[in-house]
């Protein structure tokens, strides 16, 4: 399962996305914004897609303007591995590397065309599971469990 969501400024990438998802038999569900609203805000909505998404072991898609601001806010769920990605290369290092479950796009910043390659790497990649990945990732759990 895919959870996908996106703020004003994302609203029409996240429809493009949608459409790709479903040409390509995602399972995903769109938790909004389902209409274009100029005065929503992106942690409403990556709040909740993030608690969806990790609350699943799903993946998670997030849309704003830049893909920071969703990046962060997606950052502060516990169990949430969201990273921003502008590129594919970055995208097949962030999955296969440090395991994101929550993918940040910027509508502003790539186009369409390439927003829409990085989400098929984000979908595509495994993560590698190497001893030194997983050792640097038991390490961000850790202080989790700890400042909790």
């Amino acid at each position: 399962m895919i959870y996908l969501g996106a703020d004003h400024r994302g609203f029409r990438l996240k429809e493009e996305i949608s459409k790709w998802l479903e040409e390509n038999h995602y399972e995903f569900r769109d938790l909004g914004a389902k209409t274009y609203d100029k005065d929503d805000d992106y942690p409403d909505i990556s709040i909740k897609v993030s608690e969806k998404a990790v609350a699943e072991g799903a993946k998670g898609i997030l849309v704003c303007g830049s893909g920071a601001g969703a990046s962060v806010i997606a950052n502060k769920i516990k169990g949430a591995k969201a990273g921003l990605c502008t590129s594919e290369k970055q995208t097949k290092a962030a999955r296969n590397d440090d395991d994101i479950n929550i993918l940040c796009l910027s509508a502003d910043s790539v186009s369409v065309e390439d927003n829409i390659k990085i989400v098929s790497v984000f979908l595509a990649t495994m993560f590698s599971s190497e001893e030194r990945h997983i050792r640097r990732l038991n390490k961000i759990r850790d202080y989790e469990l700890k400042i909790s």
